[in-house]
């Protein structure tokens, strides 16, 4: 896991001051740790009866992208306000400085349709509770969440108990 997490760059005050920015683009572009990346992480989900991956706007496309292929699952996109193009559910939450809305379209998958959620990085848990409100809202069932890097600082499990939680890098400073 060194190997991987030693690609992950670290950028203090980015994208405003008191943040540290989780860079995950040195691993994107290194072939054999991404692919190592995803294969860890869509394995702990080999095998779960999963109809599709829900991922979550935009760095999360990358890796739902990768793992919904290697699962051969299909993919749903979570987006920011009116970025999509059909009719869509939406949920509003708050962030630590405001507010902020998540969409995904009304024929993303059925009632009772199994899912995992996937984004690259579990900090708060706002954002990925407010994916686990939509999909229920939308009567499917969350079969888990999917992480590259949570920041155990941040203590955004707590949010999201009940749900089987994979990451594969755990931060414990942010």
């Amino acid at each position: 896991m060194k190997d991987i997490k030693s690609l992950i760059r670290d950028v203090p005050g980015f994208p405003k001051e008191g943040i540290i920015f989780k860079d995950i683009t040195p691993l994107l572009r290194d072939k054999e740790k991404f692919k190592k990346a995803v294969d860890l992480i869509a394995h702990k989900f080999k095998g779960k009866k999963i109809d599709f991956i829900l991922s979550v706007e935009s760095r999360g496309f990358i890796f739902g992208a990768a793992m919904a292929y290697k699962l051969g699952i299909g993919l749903v996109p979570i987006r920011k306000k009116g970025k999509l193009p059909y009719e869509t559910y939406s949920v509003t939450y708050d962030l630590e400085y405001g507010k902020d809305t998540l969409e995904i379209h009304r024929d993303a998958f059925r009632k009772g349709d199994r899912v995992l959620i996937v984004d690259d990085l579990l900090a708060t848990g706002g954002t990925s509770k407010a994916v686990v409100r939509l999909v229920e809202k939308m009567g499917g069932k969350v079969m888990g969440l999917a992480f590259l890097i949570e920041l155990v600082a941040l203590k955004g499990r707590d949010k999201l108990r009940g749900y089987p939680i994979v990451s594969l890098i755990k931060d414990g400073y942010c």
